[in-house]
């Protein structure tokens, strides 16, 4: 339950550093989201992208941590894997989005850099889960599928 906490806390602070730089978008790109893409108005202001980041974060560590509580090791493994995989995928994905589209480009640096932390607050939660022990009655039941 500690790690889980220290988890937890370091996933808001990552979603607060993600919602500041979300909100410090290019003027060239505030005037983007006011003009033509209003429905991503609320990244201008901080605390609600960071909460929407912390709040997409946390679906996501609670779905992988009852992947981690009720499949077997093996499968957990795999999912935790392919979640990371995706994670990176994403990663690679939002970079080359931001690269390649100029309305995306114009929007500056800052708010690309709360794109990528979001894609590395999943990664930090797959690694996590990759290398923590799983709960004491999935292993039992592990146990008694191996026979």
């Amino acid at each position: 339950m500690r790690r889980s906490a220290s988890l937890t806390l370091f996933l808001a602070i990552l979603s607060v550093v993600c919602g500041y730089m979300f909100s410090n978008a290019s003027w060239i790109g505030k005037v983007g989201m006011s003009l033509f893409y209003k429905e991503y108005n609320f990244l201008k202001i901080w605390w609600q992208g960071a909460l929407l980041v912390f709040a997409i974060l946390m679906i996501l560590y609670a779905l992988q941590s009852l992947v981690q509580r009720r499949a077997p090791v093996s499968t957990a493994r795999v999912v935790h894997i392919f979640a990371l995989v995706a994670a990176i995928i994403g990663l690679y994905l939002t970079y080359d989005d931001f690269r390649h589209t100029t309305s995306h480009r114009w929007l500056g640096e800052r708010f690309h850099i709360g794109g990528y932390l979001f894609w590395i607050g999943w990664m930090v939660i797959s690694l996590y889960l990759l290398v923590s022990k799983q709960n004491s009655k999935a292993r039992k039941k592990n146990i008694g599928m191996d026979v």
